[in-house]
């Protein structure tokens, strides 16, 4: 436990939470919605910082990114806890186990052991993954400045809700990450994710625009909630105006799970459907995931459609791209590491 970063006090022993768009305002004895910050006599504490509760070393395609060094290994790390409630969270045993009954499991692990087993195991970069890293910013934040010191990359995978004051202590210390666009209508954020979506818009495009940091997209596409044609051309449209046809986007396969059992595993059929709506507004990288057979994780060249990375799975094999550019009509493919 240590005292937390980005927050303020509010008077009458209340802080401000200044980490994610909730701003929490908590009382004495009480945590924020994210179930690991603590307001403990008028100071808020960081209940998490040294409870490491996923290791693992993987490929950096799974997290998805598909056009940040490919081919390499990212040390990903995580605590438990996250800001949102999605009913459909794949990882609900790491995310909500702090909010539901106050649980707050993990390995006591330094920034140092971290960015030493990083090292040790020949990882590219450190992704701060898995629940949500906002909620360990601390954490993330020692471990990317050592990381950095010692020529690792930085990655986050996020929901895109943390406030524009955490991507701005973040801006020097993150190189890409991967944004969880879970749909685009304010009433599926309020109603199945407890958040909002316009935040995440904003956040979007200051990601692009102001931090330099490269951006990828993933939508978990769930039968009857967030796949019709109509969402799904707003979405697209918004990635491509906003954010840049060069963004890749990444379609993941939705299976029933936590709280949400109602609903089937996405049919092949609209995974294709948000494929095509994707590449009729002009994007020119669109991935589908967790779907085998589908052939959809192939890079092709924007420009001469020649095949440049073929993967199956986690593995890839390189075979048009040199100098990060295409090898049969010279285009510049997008991305950072990409040869």
């Amino acid at each position: 436990m240590i005292e937390a970063r980005l927050w303020e006090p509010i008077g009458r022993g209340i802080v401000s939470c200044r980490l994610c768009n909730h701003y929490c305002p908590i009382k004495q004895g009480q945590r924020g919605r994210c179930g690991v910050r603590e307001n403990r006599d008028g100071t808020l504490f960081s209940l998490n910082y040294d409870k490491i509760a996923a290791q693992n070393l993987d490929p950096v395609e799974k997290k998805p990114l598909y056009h940040f060094q490919p081919g390499t290994r990212t040390y990903s790390i995580a605590t438990m806890g996250c800001n949102l409630r999605c009913s459909f969270c794949q990882n609900w045993s790491l995310s909500q186990p702090p909010h539901e009954n106050g649980i707050i499991e993990g390995r006591n692990i330094t920034p140092r052991q971290l960015v030493d087993d990083a090292l040790r195991l020949g990882a590219a970069s450190i992704a701060y993954t898995y629940s949500e890293p906002t909620i360990f910013f601390e954490l993330m934040q020692d471990t990317a400045t050592l990381a950095k010191e010692h020529g690792l990359k930085n990655i986050m995978v996020s929901n895109g809700f943390m406030s524009t004051e955490c991507l701005d202590e973040l801006a020097p210390l993150i190189d890409a990450i991967n944004v969880d666009l879970k749909c685009f209508t304010e009433d599926f954020y309020k109603k199945i994710s407890g958040a909002r979506l316009k935040p995440v818009l904003n956040n979007l495009k200051k990601i692009k625009h102001d931090l330099n940091w490269w951006l990828e997209v993933t939508t978990l596409l769930i039968p009857g909630h967030n796949d019709s044609p109509e969402e799904l051309n707003n979405l697209t449209d918004f990635i491509a105006k906003e954010l840049g046809t060069d963004t890749p986007w990444h379609i993941s396969r939705f299976h029933p799970d936590y709280k949400m059992t109602d609903s089937g595993v996405t049919p092949a059929e609209a995974l294709e459907t948000a494929y095509d709506i994707g590449k009729s507004n002009g994007l020119k990288y669109v991935y589908i995931g967790n779907m085998p057979g589908l052939n959809r994780q192939t890079t092709y060249c924007p420009g001469c459609n020649a095949q440049l990375i073929d993967r199956s799975g986690f593995s890839l094999q390189r075979s048009g791209i040199k100098d990060g550019k295409c090898s049969k009509c010279g285009k510049t493919i997008s991305g950072v590491d990409m040869e």
